[in-house]
Order: C-alpha cells, then structure tokens, then sequence
C-alpha cells in the first residue's frame, strides 16, 4: 500500500508519542519580542473518521491526502473518531493542533534579528510536527475500524462534531466526514435485509425522526465533505447487494437537508470517493 508521505511521517521512530495529544503544536511565540500570537485561526479541518466504516487502501490516501494541505502557517485541525455510543465507540478528539501564522513584514522589522531567527526556525518546523500528530492520529483511527461493531450512531455523533465546529474561532470552518453516512440506532435504521443492503430512504420522513429526537446540530457555517458514502461493507460486497442510483439520492438528499438545518453547507458527498479536493 502507498501512504502519502503524512503518514509516513507518522511512522518514524518517536512518532506515536503525539497520539491522543490535544492542542499538540508548541507555539513558536515562547519570546517576550516576538508577542503574543494571533487569537484567529484562518482555517480549521475537522476530520471525522467513523470507525464502523471499513476504508480500502485508495479512500484512506486519500483522507490524508486532504488533510495535508491544510497544516500551514495560521491554520488549525482536530482529528475525531466515531461510531456506537451504545458499545462504547464514542466520539474522541484523537488529536488537535494549530500553526502559528506568519509574521506581518512591519513587524518583523521590529523584532531583534536573534529572536527572529528562533522564530523562523521554530515556523519551519510546526508543519512536520503537525504532520506527525496528524498522521498518527489518522493511522490510529484507521487501525480502530471494524466491521464487528453492531450499530452507528451516526447522527448523535455528527451533532456532537457539530459543536466543536461552532465553537472554533477560525474565520473558516471545513469538515470533512469519513463515514458511510448510514444510520444503524435506536433513532433509524437506514439498512435492510439484515444490514447487507441499503433501504431507500424517505428524507422527510427522516428528518421528522431526527427533529423528534433533537438531533440536529450547529456548525456554526463550517462547509462540509463527506468520503465514503453508501460504502459497501465485505458482507454486502459477498451478497451481491446493489445499492442503486436512486437510493444514494435519497441519502445525499437527506444529509443535504440535515446540513443546511444544522447551519452547514454539504459541497461534496462522495460516494465513496471525492472528485475533487477539499477547499
């Protein structure tokens, strides 16, 4: 398998020492002449991984291939998992960190040339630094999936990630969801025939469930991205299921509707993959 050179990062020696860290990213503001760093993040990645949902080689490049672009100067990530609430799979922030951004030109200008060089050397590091964390925590996330988890509480956990989105200070929020978007709860199932095929769904009828049970969440205007929609477990591929062109527009439909009620904006809903990347 080709891992992106994110996860290969996470494989050196002393990697899995930033697993399960939070807020991981040292900042490079430690010197009294440098100042304090800059309170707004420009862009926070939230990636979901939802551990019920086993991904291929390909889906998993391409979640870190996504990933990756954003840990530059002045932004900020969390990677969660989650699954089952009731087998215990709860949603977890794996790991989060956050770049310093670059200093304004003017203000370098007044900063000594000993401190500034600290500085410059500390900024050239934070990016394989948050390469590490990150693609450890994706590394983890991924060894952690299984097909032998019953349910997924894929709603109650998509509002619970909604709340880290709204309560993020960046000026831009992007979500990416790695998740077969399906339902298996007390609340609804969105399966059949013993969970090897996909029901078509009724939207408004959904929504009405997920209203009922106070499902909905706030993003806070975050844009999201979904990869590995309707993906067919080892199970469903052995049974020959099909899930047909009508049945994935009714589930991209529903999650459209539940996004745009929970203060976010659906762009893509790959099914599995993305065809284009995250922005």
């Amino acid at each position: 398998m080709k891992w992106s050179a994110l996860l290969l990062i996470a494989s050196l020696a002393g990697a899995d020492a930033w697993a399960g860290a939070i807020d991981a990213i040292p900042t490079c503001h430690d010197n009294k002449l440098v100042g304090a760093p800059t309170a707004t993040l420009e862009t926070e990645l939230f990636v979901a991984i939802d551990q019920t949902t086993l991904l291929d080689g390909s889906l998993k490049q391409s979640v870190a291939d996504n990933l990756k672009p954003f840990l530059t100067p002045g932004n900020g990530f969390q990677v969660i998992t989650f699954s089952a609430y009731t087998q215990g799979h709860y949603t977890e922030v794996l790991a989060s960190g956050r770049l310093d951004a670059t200093l304004d030109p003017a203000r370098r200008n007044d900063i000594s040339k000993t401190a500034l060089a600290k500085f410059d050397q500390c900024m050239t590091r934070q990016p394989q630094l948050a390469a590490q964390v990150a693609g450890t925590a994706l590394r983890s996330a991924f060894e952690g999936t299984s097909g032998e988890i019953a349910k997924s509480d894929v709603l109650a956990s998509i509002k619970a990630i909604a709340e880290l989105s709204r309560k993020s200070k960046a000026r831009n929020k992007v979500v990416l969801l790695v998740s077969d978007m399906l339902e298996n709860s007390s609340v609804s199932s969105f399966y059949a025939d013993h969970g090897h095929s996909v029901r078509k769904i009724d939207p408004a009828r959904e929504m009405q469930l997920v209203e009922q049970n106070q499902l909905l969440g706030d993003f806070g205007g975050a844009r999201v991205y979904v990869i590995g929609a309707g993906l067919l477990s080892e199970d469903a591929k052995k049974s020959k299921s099909y899930r047909d062109p009508k049945t994935m527009q009714a589930l991209a439909g529903f999650w459209k509707t539940y996004l745009e009620k929970s203060g976010a904006q659906l762009v893509e809903f790959g099914q599995p993959a993305l065809l284009s990347p995250i922005r």
